[in-house]
């Protein structure tokens, strides 16, 4: 299965994968709202802010699809914003005359379908839930669709928000931090739980590697507590689809929680001496989708051949890069592991 990627969108809380780094408030990473360029103003007054991150992420790379196969989106609590305040709006007016638009985006889905409405686009629109691999699981969907219908094109794409209500419930289960902690310092806390952050990735997706940037050339999911396991499934991983080599740089998805510490530091020792080990979540922060974050910097990485200072754990001993292994655990329970690389096979 082949899946190139031709472009790239997102919306984040930095405004580049820059030296540049903007600091946490109250232990959140808040996304760096645009303009919303694109957007008419009467629609944007109705959207929820993961409709706005989507389709403001999404607009740039719509103009250049053409056609467009379908839609393709992984979110675990987008809209989530929008359902608290509707049912709350339930109690406020008594059942009486409610606002229709919380109520429209109220549901995960309604990224996706406002994506196709706002295109009108009848082709495949689908919404991925599966909080920690929502993300994982669409790209995999969009793989199955390239393999079968070689020909398309689709955006494949992720977002999740820092809603009130979900971050309140993850505060009160211990996943994020009791004591202030900068951003910018998360790597250097011995404590459990991390920083809250959001984002919206898109990503314009086909079989067809012209002009292509990069491939995510296998995806590999599971659900473990046990390290010893997940490490198994890693080298199968690595063996399977490159050949007994090993990648040039290690993307984690390390928080600053010391609780699953464990998981990134043994995928660490599994690589070779040469490879090196970049970081990411200090930049996004943690949630469920963070995993297409590290994919756009993977690509970032694979352009470019640079990376920022602050994201280094271990320096590469190459100075170009051909193929990135991207490991994300999220709450200790569900990995990936995804290799993305742009030596194109033929």
């Amino acid at each position: 299965m082949r899946l190139y990627i031709h472009d790239i969108s997102s919306v984040s809380p930095q405004a580049d994968f820059s030296e540049q780094l903007n600091a946490s408030v109250e232990n959140k990473l808040k996304v760096i709202e645009t303009s919303y360029e694109g957007i008419p103003a009467n629609a944007l007054r109705r959207m929820g802010k993961a409709v706005k991150m989507s389709v403001g992420s999404a607009l740039p790379l719509l103009k250049k699809a053409d056609p467009l196969s379908g839609i393709i989106i992984g979110t675990a609590n987008g809209g989530m914003e929008d359902c608290i305040k509707f049912m709350n709006q339930i109690i406020q007016f008594d059942e009486g005359l409610l606002t229709p638009a919380n109520f429209v985006q109220s549901t995960p889905n309604g990224i996706a379908a406002q994506l196709g409405l706002s295109q009108k686009n009848n082709g495949y629109n689908i919404t991925h839930v599966h909080r920690g691999l929502s993300f994982e699981n669409a790209a995999i969907d969009a793989m199955m669709l390239l393999s079968e219908f070689p020909n398309n094109t689709y955006l494949l794409g992720a977002a999740d928000e820092i809603s009130t209500y979900n971050y309140n419930v993850d505060y009160l289960d211990g996943w994020y931090k009791k004591e202030n902690v900068s951003n910018k310092e998360l790597y250097n806390v011995d404590s459990p739980a991390s920083i809250a952050g959001e984002g919206a990735v898109m990503l314009l997706v086909s079989a067809d590697k012209k002009n292509a940037l990069a491939e995510i050339k296998a995806i590999q999911t599971l659900h473990s507590e046990d390290v010893d396991y997940v490490m198994q499934e890693l080298k199968t991983f690595l063996a399977k689809h490159l050949n007994g080599e090993m990648p040039e740089i290690l993307i984690t998805g390390e928080n600053g929680d010391n609780r699953f510490l464990k998981f990134y530091e043994s995928a660490e020792n599994l690589m070779a001496e040469k490879t090196g080990v970049l970081r990411f979540k200090h930049m996004t922060g943690e949630y469920p989708t963070a995993a297409s974050q590290a994919v756009s910097f993977a690509c970032k990485v694979l352009q470019t051949n640079t990376f920022p200072q602050h994201s280094i754990k271990k320096k590469p001993a190459q100075s170009s890069f051909k193929t990135i292994l991207i490991y994300n655990n999220y709450k200790g329970l569900q990995h990936s592991f995804m290799l993305v690389s742009n030596r194109f096979e033929n």
